[in-house]
């Protein structure tokens, strides 16, 4: 007579992957979703007049420091406001998350620099030198 096999425990969910270690159609769906986010939740709600010493650039998702920093504050969200989480998910993601994220991407020399209300400009890359 053989043993009978140990049960075994449902598969833990993965968490999302980090937008920058996605390419192809992997990153064009978390992007597509981060828009989508972006445009129906978080500039609504927390958008603020632009103005020079505090730009945001209307082609946001083509700055990839901007998308790898919303996409943090996304990962984030849907982590802290799931209701398991508990009842101060959404202060600590306001607290420890929102906000200095829009300070980072608000900052007059963030990625948005040089970007006016209306209009975008590509930022330069800097150029490494091989050692």
């Amino acid at each position: 007579m053989s043993e009978p096999l140990p049960e075994q425990a449902p598969p833990a969910p993965q968490a999302p992957l980090f937008i920058l270690y996605l390419d192809g159609d992997a990153y064009e769906e978390q992007l597509r979703m981060l828009v989508t986010w972006v445009h129906s939740l978080l500039l609504p709600v927390y958008g603020r007049e632009t103005h020079s010493g505090a730009p945001w650039c209307p082609r946001w998702w083509e700055h990839l420091e901007a998308v790898a920093r919303l996409h943090a504050l996304w990962l984030a969200w849907q982590e802290l406001t799931d209701p398991l989480a508990g009842a101060t998910g959404p202060s600590v993601w306001h607290r420890d998350h929102l906000a200095p994220a829009l300070s980072e991407l608000r900052d007059p020399a963030g990625p948005f620099a040089g970007c006016k209300e209306g209009s975008h400009r590509d930022k330069a890359i800097p150029v490494v030198e091989p050692y």
